[in-house]
């Protein structure tokens, strides 16, 4: 049963059901500024269940003189919806850099009450962020198609004179013909890993255990890099299967996990932390689907290490971007994509004492197990 500060119930209205059901928290305020309900996102965001913000102010939850309050009134006092953008409301409670996108509304039909709803711009900014990474994805995809057809077949050519020249030259001369086709093989090895994004052929997908995906992830990774660095695991045994390919995915977390293991290879005391949780409220339309899927497993790869570099965090997912000196920049772009194949996302974070790679994926349907 769900009850306003002053005791009517709540629990029969429609509003309540309409609210449970959509993915950003959202509260209804009565008309003294109590919290008279409150959805499943809510009570995630504000870190308190519905009964404990039921006992609370609006204005409790919320930094002193925030302009949220002020949207409430507008709200309640010309009837009317209003929005403002990109308010902060960061506070110990709830955790810093959160910035949100408040829409208010009266109640109709009750007397005073507006209902807030907040969206996290880290969670909008991070849609435009996919879709941008997608769309540098199909660049490197028409490239990789033109380099394949129009520079491999010239690339034989030489790779073939400069061992026909090897024969035939002094040893001293011989050397330079070997660089030719060690420069030769380089280049078409870059062109065979550009190649991958223009593989437009349905991922076959299936039912998979994501703990079996990263137990294998952290097998191949100790058997590289041994004791030399931790791996933690914190897992929620409880999750869903995703529906993905395995061997996919198992690229995507052993990229992730070796960057990490090449950033903290110099910190004292280096670690990595691999963690799994279940997520509701993250949903985004993929492409040829009218409908929003849900994003609820959420895969972690943090590690300790000094963090990526500022100018690079923007474009961190495009191709041909890396901060290592020998780094070719497509790993974290074929990530990017793989998890865009998965309708999923990934995302960056470093703005805590970690650097965190953080994967949103659907779950697996019964009808597809």
């Amino acid at each position: 049963m769900i009850e306003s500060k002053k005791g009517g119930s709540l629990a029969s209205n429609p509003y309540q059901a309409m609210m449970s059901s959509l993915p950003h928290p959202v509260v209804m305020v009565d008309e003294e500024g109590f919290v008279a309900a409150a959805n499943d996102m809510a009570q995630f965001f504000f870190q308190s269940s519905a009964s404990h913000l039921r006992k609370q102010k609006l204005a409790e939850l919320l930094p002193f003189g925030s302009p949220v309050l002020a949207l409430v009134d507008q709200a309640r006092d010309r009837l009317a919806p209003v929005n403002e953008y990109r308010i902060d409301i960061s506070n110990p409670r709830i955790g810093v850099e959160k910035v949100v996108d408040v829409y208010a509304a009266p109640v109709p039909d009750m007397t005073g009450f507006v209902t807030v709803m907040l969206q996290e711009r880290s969670i909008a900014d991070k849609m435009d962020r996919q879709l941008t990474h997608r769309d540098a994805a199909r660049s490197v995809t028409g490239l990789a198609s033109m380099l394949g057809h129009e520079v491999k077949n010239p690339l034989s050519g030489i790779r073939g004179a400069a061992q026909l020249l090897e024969s035939s030259v002094s040893d001293e001369d011989r050397a330079l013909t070997q660089l030719i086709t060690q420069e030769t093989d380089r280049i078409v090895r870059l062109i065979d890993r550009m190649e991958v994004f223009s593989d437009q052929r349905p991922v076959e997908r299936e039912a998979v255990n994501i703990h079996v995906v990263l137990d294998r992830v952290k097998q191949l990774a100790q058997a590289e890099f041994g004791d030399r660095i931790r791996i933690i695991e914190e897992y929620d045994p409880s999750l869903p299967h995703v529906f993905a390919n395995q061997d996919q995915l198992v690229q995507v977390f052993l990229n992730l996990v070796k960057n990490a293991s090449e950033a903290v290879i110099e910190v004292p005391d280096p670690e990595i932390v691999l963690t799994t949780a279940f997520r509701p409220g993250i949903r985004i339309q993929v492409a040829g689907s009218s409908e929003k899927t849900s994003l609820p497993l959420e895969i972690c790869v943090k590690d300790n290490g000094p963090g990526i570099p500022k100018e690079l965090e923007d474009c961190l997912f495009d191709p041909f971007v890396t901060s290592k000196t020998n780094g070719s920049g497509l790993g974290l772009a074929l990530v990017a994509k793989i998890i865009g194949d998965h309708g999923g996302v990934i995302e960056f974070d470093g703005s805590g004492r970690q650097t965190i790679f953080r994967v949103m994926l659907p779950t697996s349907t019964s009808d597809q197990i």
